[in-house]
């Protein structure tokens, strides 16, 4: 009769290099230590299913101990005893598993993530926008990867997230269109253009790896036509803008107002954490992940900058984002609060006019985006007198003034000219929002020459 086997007695035994040892243990027959030629130990359960022998291989050793094993191979002694086959119910979970793992390789935004990694990243420096018209983004709260595609996660609204758990080789047409339709019916129709552009160049991407046969975005028209924008908005709506902004909800307010004041981009506002501004709290770093243009920005932070920053509350969270209700991820559903924001601002601008004596009723407001924000700063800037380059160096542009060969040698890094221009830029806001004379604000246009 076979000794129980003991975790000493295991632990000692030695491989026979000429043979696999199937140890039986005494205690529980049926349960089997597995020592391969190289030294190798695993567990395996030995029974009968259907008049046949079965062996149902239990993990290796050390990882699954002897009173571990002997649990598990009880377990499967028991099924079998009641008419199953433990080692089959494995092999088919491995298949299920397996067949899982392969829907998943082509999960629209599993092919996205590899688009990206693989074509855009490599090809495209503006991929990050790519990334965000596909519906993925960086985890806000996985800052060491944020520069790798393939840790992107689905943004709120996007196409990732509306497509979730789909093969791309499922997504019809119809879906395509309806996707972009969705995209029109939300206001946005310049939005959806960019969208389907991004869809197409994806889909493409994906017939020529051989991963769908056709591309559902093919041959579909741009829903909307399209007119370069030059709104600028006037020092009466960007005054109404302001201070509707005051009165919406946290933390779409003073996002707004740091979109005025700054000049960035939203998802660059969006995603601003306080590790990314300096320990003096004068300077906003938006690391090259985040920046639009793939290059590190500094962005000085201004004393209206500061006065917005010092009121808001810091929400726990890794990520330590400035605008989270969570902490963990950064704000979205800008397109309802646009639409209060815009309720907000004409009743504002109706309000004057009835006391100016004018018919509040004829006052309305022009359409605008967010965008329009950044427009507005720059236009503002070169009004007060800030030099041209120096405002391309406040929107870190790298076309303009600092395009091509001249963008490769000029190094200088306008830190100081960018303060100025931006603490004029909020004195200005600060001035008009308190309804002080304008003329109290300085022209900068000696400072910046």
């Amino acid at each position: 009769m076979s000794k129980a086997l003991t975790a000493l007695a295991v632990e000692k035994m030695k491989p026979d290099p000429a043979r696999r040892l199937e140890v039986p243990d005494g205690l529980l027959p049926g349960l089997y230590l597995v020592i391969q030629p190289s030294g190798k130990k695993s567990w395996a359960a030995r029974y009968r299913a259907d008049g046949k022998p079965r062996k149902l291989t239990l993990g290796p050793y050390p990882a699954l101990e002897l009173d571990a094993a002997r649990d598990a191979a009880r377990e499967a002694l028991r099924q079998a005893q009641k008419g199953a086959d433990p080692a089959a119910a494995k092999q088919d979970a491995k298949r299920v598993a397996r067949e899982r793992a392969e829907d998943n390789r082509d999960s629209f935004d599993a092919v996205a993530r590899l688009f990206l990694d693989r074509y855009a990243k490599p090809k495209n420096r503006g991929w990050k926008e790519q990334a965000r018209l596909l519906g993925l983004m960086p985890d806000p709260a996985n800052s060491v990867d944020a520069d790798k595609p393939k840790a992107f996660i689905a943004s709120s609204d996007g196409a990732a997230k509306n497509w979730t758990g789909r093969r791309i080789q499922d997504i019809s047409r119809r879906d395509v269109v309806d996707f972009i339709d969705g995209i029109v019916d939300r206001g946005a129709p310049v939005g959806a253009n960019r969208t389907l552009a991004a869809l197409r160049k994806f889909f493409a991407w994906a017939v020529e790896r051989d991963i769908i046969v056709t591309s559902p975005a093919a041959g579909i028209k741009a829903p909307a036509s399209e007119t370069h924008r030059d709104r600028v908005l006037s020092d009466e709506e960007l005054k109404a803008i302001w201070l509707a902004a005051d009165d919406l909800s946290w933390p779409f307010g003073p996002a707004v107002q740091a979109l005025i004041l700054t000049g960035q981009r939203r998802d660059e506002v969006s995603g601003m954490s306080w590790k990314e501004i300096d320990a003096s709290g004068s300077t906003w770093v938006i690391p090259r992940a985040r920046a639009k243009n793939d290059r590190e920005h500094d962005v000085p932070v201004s004393a209206a900058l500061s006065a917005v920053l010092d009121k808001l509350p810091k929400v726990a969270g890794d990520a330590k984002l400035v605008f989270s209700t969570n902490g963990k991820t950064a704000i979205s559903g800008w397109s309802k609060a646009k639409t209060s924001l815009d309720a907000k601002a004409l009743a504002i601008l109706r309000k004057w006019a009835k006391e100016r004596g004018d018919d509040p009723a004829e006052v309305n407001m022009a359409d605008w985006r967010l965008h329009d924000l950044r427009r507005t700063a720059a236009t503002g800037m070169a009004k007060l007198g800030i030099n041209l380059p120096v405002i391309e160096k406040v929107l870190n542009h790298v076309s303009g003034s600092f395009a091509g060969i001249v963008g490769v040698y000029q190094r200088h890094s306008f830190a100081d000219e960018k303060r100025k221009a931006l603490e004029a830029w909020g004195s200005f806001v600060t001035a008009l929002v308190s309804s002080e004379p304008k003329g109290n604000v300085t022209p900068m246009r000696r400072a910046a020459e």
